[in-house]
Parts: structure tokens; sequence; C-alpha cells
């Protein structure tokens, strides 16, 4: 991974932290080595998993060929290929996007498992794939839906209409336009992990800095009322599932992954149409209106257990371990 929690706290890493975490309670060995510089120094233990910095400068081709499976994503996956073929490991790749470089990435490393985090990034390969040759595919196949474990996240909502990572693909434009029209509302603008912020400078905006995973129930979620996801992309969308665990309403832009994500538990608007983002979040202000889409969100989290999906993605992984 190029990134990791704590430090690092982005949907695509923890949606592999939680499929790392069931690994490591059946007793296996899961280290994750990161491929970036960042500010650890030496070696520490997240959620049970062991993770190596860069700057440890330990030998990483070594514990390559004393693995039994290799997993990578992002741009780790085309030097974690290559090691994959030398040493005769087999590969997963987790994809968190459609882009054709994601595709094209495991269409070069003989890829044993691609793990995709929805049906529409499946059929999306599916056209990729069907430009090249069978041999080059994937061997195998699999949707891991981005896991919440929806206790981890469930608290009493607040007061404010919150977005994570104000930058202008995930909506900040959208949430400062909100908060100037919508002064007798209260707004949290929380620092993505990455991406230029657009961080209101307005009385009724509340800016919250960069926070962990593992404290976004406490310091996010239980001072939210609803969710704003004015993304122009979301693959998937891990953050509208949590805030959904806690009966929170999200509103979002139709996305492929948001609508396949949120289900009926989302309200959909287009990220360009202000007038209905002020609409919307205008009647949830009725209790009545809340209520029912408060029901709907916790509905829909249920849907999401994700517990049917580990089953398969842990199977999946000791069967290429042997």
């Amino acid at each position: 991974m190029h990134a990791m929690p704590p430090e690092h706290n982005a949907g695509a890493e923890h949606m592999l932290v939680s499929m790392l975490r069931p690994l490591v309670e059946r007793g296996h060995d899961v280290s994750v080595w990161l491929s970036r510089y960042g500010n650890a120094h030496q070696e520490y233990e997240y959620r049970g998993i062991k993770v190596i910095p860069l700057e440890s400068r330990l030998d990483f081709p070594t514990a390559v060929r004393r693995a039994d499976v290799l997993v990578a994503h992002l741009e780790t996956v085309p030097p974690t290929a290559s090691l994959a073929r030398g040493y005769g490991k087999p590969l997963v790749v987790v994809c968190h996007n459609t882009h054709r470089e994601t595709f094209r990435d495991m269409a070069a490393g003989g890829t044993a498992l691609a793990v995709y985090n929805s049906r529409w990034m499946e059929a999306e390969a599916e056209v990729f794939f069907a430009e090249y040759p069978k041999s080059i595919r994937p061997a195998g196949t699999l949707i891991v839906r981005p896991p919440v474990f929806a206790d981890e996240y469930a608290t009493k909502p607040g007061k404010a209409i919150t977005l994570i990572n104000c930058n202008p693909e995930k909506g900040g434009k959208v949430l400062q336009a909100l908060a100037e029209r919508m002064s007798d509302q209260q707004f949290l603008a929380v620092k993505g992990a990455y991406g230029e912020q657009i961080l209101p400078d307005l009385p009724n905006v509340e800016i919250v800095e960069h926070v962990r995973g593992e404290d976004m129930r406490k310091q996010v979620y239980a001072r939210t009322r609803v969710l704003l996801m004015p993304s122009s992309y979301e693959s998937w969308g891990r953050v509208g599932c949590e805030a959904m665990a806690s009966g929170i309403p999200v509103v979002a832009h139709p996305t492929p992954g948001l609508c396949e994500s949120l289900g009926e538990g989302g309200i959909f608007v287009d990220r360009t149409e202000i007038d209905g983002y002020e609409a919307v979040l205008r009647k949830l202000a009725s209790a009545a209106e809340y209520r029912l889409a408060s029901k709907r969100a916790k509905t829909r989290s249920a849907e999401l257990d994700p517990s049917g999906d580990l089953f398969l993605w842990w199977t999946a992984v000791e069967g290429l371990s042997g």
C-alpha cells in the first residue's frame, strides 16, 4: 500500500484494512509494506496488522519470497506484480475505481484474483477486458463491497450538515454555496486525506481537521444530522455507508457507485443543482421527513452487512495460499 491509517485515512485504505482484519482474526500473519515515505519511522501495528514504513529500509523482496499471497492496490500494483511473477506468488489486486489504468495494470500483472468493490465496477472491467485475449484477464474475480462494521460507527446523530473531504471533486464548492445561502444552518467541513480543500470562511462553517478512521464516530458522525456527497466521481462511497449506520440521511450526486451503495437509503440530487440541495435540506428540517429518511438509511445500512462478502473474501484468499 502507498499509505496506511492512522496517518492516511481515505476510503481505499480503510477498505483494505477492513478486508485484512478478518484474515488476522483467522490467524494469518498479515503485514503491509508502505511504498511512500510518511511520518512513521518504525514498524507499528494497526488493528493486528503489522505495518512496515518505507523508511525502515527492510527487504521487501525477501518478504515476498516468504509470502503465500500478495495483495496490492492503486499505484503499488505494477511493482508488486513484477515481484509476484518473479517469485511465482499469487497476486490479488483490489480495485477502487474504473479508470483504464486500473484494469490495464491487472492485464499486465498475471492477476490471480481481481476484487471489485461493486457490480458496476465489475461490469466496467468486463467491457475493458473484452478488448484483450482471455489469457491475460484475471484468473478469478470477486465483488467485495467496502466492508463497514456498523457498530463501530453507529451513534446518535448531531445537528450539522457535513461534507467529508472538501476538495472540488468531492463537493467543496457545493458546501460553500449552501453555507452562504443557509446562514441559519450549521455546517461541518472535514478536511480530507488528499486534494485541494475548499474551506469556507463563514461563521456557520466549522473546519474540522483530518480525522482518523477510528475517531469518525465521535468527531464527525455524532455531530452530523445530514451528510453531503456531491461527488463528481465515486466508485462506491464508503463514508455514506458509515453515516447510514447512524441513520444519517445522505444527499448525494447520482454517480453509478453512489446509486449502488446508497440504494433506496440515499437522496440523489445533481451536484450542479444547488437549489435542489437546498430544497432537500430544508425538507429534512421537518421532524417527520427526517424520521422517514433516517429509517431508510438504517435499513440500507443493515442490508450492507459485510459478513457474506468477507466470508467469500477470506475463503478465496485461503484457497490461493493452499
